[in-house]
């Protein structure tokens, strides 16, 4: 067996990606190939992905398009239409007017927002099974698939890695990550996941977390900020109110074994009370969340007590 490893800057962020395989550089060579097809795919950053053109035709026409994409936007509309749902993949309008993370970024005119909001109905995403197609009803409306996309990229990818027979594999996009098989280099084959402190600017660790095959996602409100006229806005916006979100929730973290599922509950519950977050992910057999808030203090659910370990 053989150990090969990778670091690629792509889809906004550095991606890291590592095997063990007969194969192993083989197989990295091919996984930065995917990852490149799949951020074409479902960047909504980029006008001419296949999602850049979905919503060019945003109000105008029905767009057929790869199995993939159709079946992320279906899973991000069904969560999106979820009671309570913090996520929306409609939000791409008010997305693309703050620009929060990108060079051009700025606080938009209340006029713009209210304006934005009225193009950000998920229940207005028009799909048909058999045809493949998606039709945006409103012209305007943008499909961003940021707050789920990533999650499902890192599972196709390590689903790659098992089909081709590798004995271990990690990938992490960025604070999302998915490992599979026993680490290679720990002698008692558990993956160790840091956790960045959410108050330090210099990507210092707070804590890991200790898994065996599972993903781990992490977002926070100090990832992509903007600072303006002496106020600091961060880059998760409330699909009501079309503002950030005001929260004293600074960092959430969901272990899960699918890394799209973690992506899902991230956003789906980002912005609700630390209370409210451990009660609903305890409705999930198989995830456990980790909750800071502004004040440094920490709350876990079920087992995941047992895999955290603090600096």
């Amino acid at each position: 067996m053989h150990i090969a490893s990778t670091h690629v800057h792509m889809m906004g962020t550095v991606i890291e990606v590592q095997v063990e395989a007969e194969r192993a550089q083989s197989l990295i060579d091919e996984a930065i190939r995917r990852l490149r097809i799949y951020e074409h795919r479902f960047s909504a950053n980029d006008p001419a992905s296949e999602l850049g053109e979905l919503n060019s035709a945003a109000g105008r026409r029905p767009v057929e398009v790869h199995p993939e994409l159709f079946e992320l936007i279906s899973l991000g509309i069904e969560n999106s239409l979820a009671p309570k749902s913090m996520l929306n993949i409609a939000i791409g309008p008010l997305v693309q007017l703050w620009r929060i993370g990108f060079a051009d970024a700025n606080v938009p005119d209340p006029a713009a927002i209210d304006a934005a909001l009225q193009l950000t109905d998920p229940a207005l995403i028009e799909l048909d099974a058999e045809s493949g197609q998606v039709f945006l009803a409103r012209s305007g409306m943008k499909i961003d698939l940021g707050a789920v996309a990533k999650g499902y990229i890192a599972d196709l990818i390590i689903a790659y890695f098992k089909d081709q027979g590798a004995h271990s594999a990690m990938i992490n996009l960025g604070g999302n990550v998915l490992t599979f098989g026993p680490s290679p280099r720990q002698s008692d084959g558990h993956w160790r996941i840091g956790l960045r402190h959410p108050n330090n600017e210099n990507d210092q660790i707070i804590g890991a977390i200790t898994v065996g095959e599972q993903s781990v996602v992490t977002s926070g409100v100090y990832q992509r900020r903007l600072n303006k006229d002496g106020r600091t806005y961060h880059h998760i916006l409330d699909p009501a109110t079309g503002y950030p979100l005001e929260t004293d929730v600074v960092s959430l973290t969901i272990v899960s074994p699918r890394s799209v599922d973690g992506e899902i509950w991230t956003s789906r519950l980002f912005g609700r009370s630390a209370s409210e977050i451990l009660l609903e992910i305890s409705t999930q057999p198989e995830c456990s969340a980790l909750v800071i808030t502004e004040d440094l203090e920490l709350y876990a659910s079920g087992e995941l007590r047992e895999q955290l370990a603090f600096s």
